[in-house]
Formats: structure tokens, C-alpha cells, sequence
């Protein structure tokens, strides 16, 4: 492929976009501010979201859409999962002409409780590909190119297995997957145990209480996950326990932020409006208690973030609930390899 277009110019599309473009192509990066758009051009640097990393040359902002998808052979969408449905319909006309659609968005539309795939499905013609980028991959690291492994999953293996050629890299390596929807759901899913996980930190509750939440968070994880339609394996993997680590314990996370900053005793409110990108857990908590409620999947840990969140219980008040219910076997109410 000679060009590629990026929508997002936060820290994971710019990273991206130093992927593609380390490999002589071109990239197209669609950003919505005019000083972001000129630092990338003129300095080959976003200083907003990765300051101090040089930009290849084939990497070009811009906020012209038809320049950003003029000859584009492939899109990645990398923006907040709340602004998609209304980006696609604004960009239909263009986006529909390009054959490759790749998600890279962590999140689970709150109104239509639709996934970034299941939008992306819906909104373009039958023609096009669309395919999920998910696994344990901080924007920073990757900028970095420190090693990191990713997977992409999409229904066509043969149109994957394009895709994944042409994104990997000596030190990113893609592996390929059949379950999109598992992938993102396990993708959107992880941040609100990350957030639980920050707020675990942030209480100094100590490592064995970590890990304790990170195991039985994965449990949520597959019992929402798979009643949606995505298969076991896939939680166990890159886009499942490996992000699920990460996020859970990785001080580059924003939704770990959020949590630790709410265990150390400040308000939502204020929290959000200190951060410069979203954090997909707040938001993706009321979907999930949604869904778990519909679906009658018992999330405990998913529902007590939720309270903490936009109930304003004391996290101190929704651990005691946790540590006080009532006993049973491990693995209860959930598939096993």
C-alpha cells in the first residue's frame, strides 16, 4: 500500500502512524486542531501527546478531509469510542470508497451499547474489510519502539493476513486473530477493571489484592465477553489477559489513573478535567452494568466500579460488599478452556 489514513491525532494515533510511516508509506494523519496539525508538519512532533518523539517524514497532519483520504488504501480509526458513530456518518462519502477499515478504539458506544465493529460493519458498504487492533500497547512504548505484540482480528483471514504484513514491525509484532468482536469487547472491557485496579493502588491495598482483582476481573471479562459472542480463547490472549495486565498495572494507563487517583480521595469530576485523552472505562462502566443486567452476567467488580463512579459510594463502602459476599467455587458461572 502506497498511503494510509488515520483518523485521531492523540498519542495511539501518532504512534501508529510512526509505524506505517517507518515503512516508507504514506500516512495521513486527520487531526482536529490546527496547532496539533503544525507541530506534526513543521516540527515532526506532537508535543501534546508524545512530546520528545521524533515523526517520520511520510507521516503528514492534516485537516482537510479529502486530503486525508485522497488515494487512501486503508483507515485506522483511532478516536474516542463516543465520537465514532458521528465521525463515519460526516466522513461516509470518502470513507466508503477505501477497502481496509481498522479499529483501534478501546470503547463501547454508551447510547447504542455497539462496539467500534459493530458500528464500522454497519456504516460501510459490504465491500469493505473491517478489522480490530487490540493488546497490550502503550502509545509511548510503541513511539519508542520498544518491543510490543499486538493482535489483529478480522473474518477473513486472507484480508487479515494483509493488513497484519503490512503494520508489523521488528519490534511490533502482530499476530492474527478470526474473533474481531472478542478482541474489542476484551479491549473495552479491561479498562473498567483498570480502573478497579487504580483504585486497589490507591487504597495501598497491596499486591495480593491486586492480583486477586485482576484474576477475577478476567472472569467478568469472559462472562460478559463470550455471552456477547466472543470466543474463550481470545481472553487468554494478547487482547484479553495481556491488556488486562497492563492496564491493571501500568502507570502510563489513564483509566489506572482515574482509579488511583479516586482511591487517593479525589473527585471524578476533577479528574477528567485534568486529563488531556479519555479514559474508555468511565463511560464504558454504565454500558457494561447495562449489558451485565440485561444479560443476567453477574460482574461484581464491574458493578462496584460503576457505584464508586456515578453513585458516589466510598470505595471503602463497595470493597467491604466485595469481600463479604457470599462464598462459591472459582470457576462458577464461567466457560473454561
Amino acid at each position: 500500500m502506497k498511503k494510509i489514513t488515520i483518523i485521531g491525532g492523540g498519542s495511539w494515533g501518532t504512534a501508529l502512524g510512526k509505524v506505517l510511516a517507518s515503512k516508507e508509506i504514506e500516512v495521513s494523519l486527520l487531526v482536529r486542531r490546527e496547532v496539533v496539525c503544525d507541530s506534526i508538519n513543521k516540527e515532526k512532533e506532537n508535543p501534546f501527546y508524545l512530546p520528545g518523539i521524533k515523526l517520520p517524514k511520510k507521516l503528514k497532519a492534516t485537516l482537510d478531509l479529502e486530503e486525508a483520504f485522497g488515494n487512501s488504501e486503508a483507515v485506522f480509526w483511532v478516536i474516542p469510542s463516543h465520537t465514532l458513530r458521528q465521525m463515519l456518518e460526516g466522513l461516509k462519502p470518502l470513507a466508503e470508497r477505501v477497502k481496509y477499515h481498522v479499529s483501534a478504539i478501546k470503547g463501547i458506544d454508551l447510547e447504542t451499547q455497539k462496539t467500534p465493529y459493530h458500528i464500522l460493519r454497519e456504516g460501510l458498504p459490504d465491500g469493505c474489510e473491517v478489522m480490530v487492533l487490540g493488546g497490550p500497547s502503550f502509545a509511548k512504548e510503541v513511539a519508542k519502539e520498544l518491543p510490543t505484540a499486538v493482535v489483529l482480528a478480522g473474518e477473513k483471514e486472507d484480508e487479515t493476513k494483509k493488513i497484519q504484513e503490512l503494520i508489523a514491525q521488528p519490534y511490533f509484532r502482530v499476530y492474527r486473530s478470526e474473533d474481531p468482536i472478542g478482541v474489542e469487547i476484551a479491549g473495552a472491557l479491561k479498562n473498567v477493571i483498570a480502573i478497579a485496579s487504580g483504585i486497589c493502588d490507591g487504597l495501598q491495598l497491596g499486591l495480593n489484592a491486586r492480583a486477586s482483582l485482576i484474576t477475577r476481573g478476567l472472569i467478568e471479562m469472559i462472562r460478559l465477553g463470550t455471552k456477547l459472542g466472543g470466543k474463550l480463547h481470545t481472553f487468554y490472549g494478547l487482547a484479553g489477559l495481556g491488556d488486562l495486565v497492563l492496564t491493571c498495572t501500568g502507570a502510563l494507563s489513564r483509566n489506572y489513573q482515574v482509579g488511583y487517583r479516586i482511591g487517593k480521595g479525589e473527585k471524578l469530576e476533577d479528574i477528567l478535567k485534568s486529563l488531556r485523552e479519555v479514559a474508555e472505562g468511565v463511560k464504558t462502566s454504565k454500558v457494561v452494568k447495562n449489558l451485565a443486567y440485561k444479560l443476567k452476567v453477574e460482574m461484581p467488580i464491574c458493578e462496584e466500579v460503576y457505584q464508586v463512579l456515578f453513585e458516589k459510594e466510598s470505595p471503602q463502602k463497595c470493597l467491604k460488599r466485595l469481600l463479604s459476599r457470599g462464598l462459591k467455587k472459582e470457576f462458577e458461572g464461567c466457560l473454561v478452556l
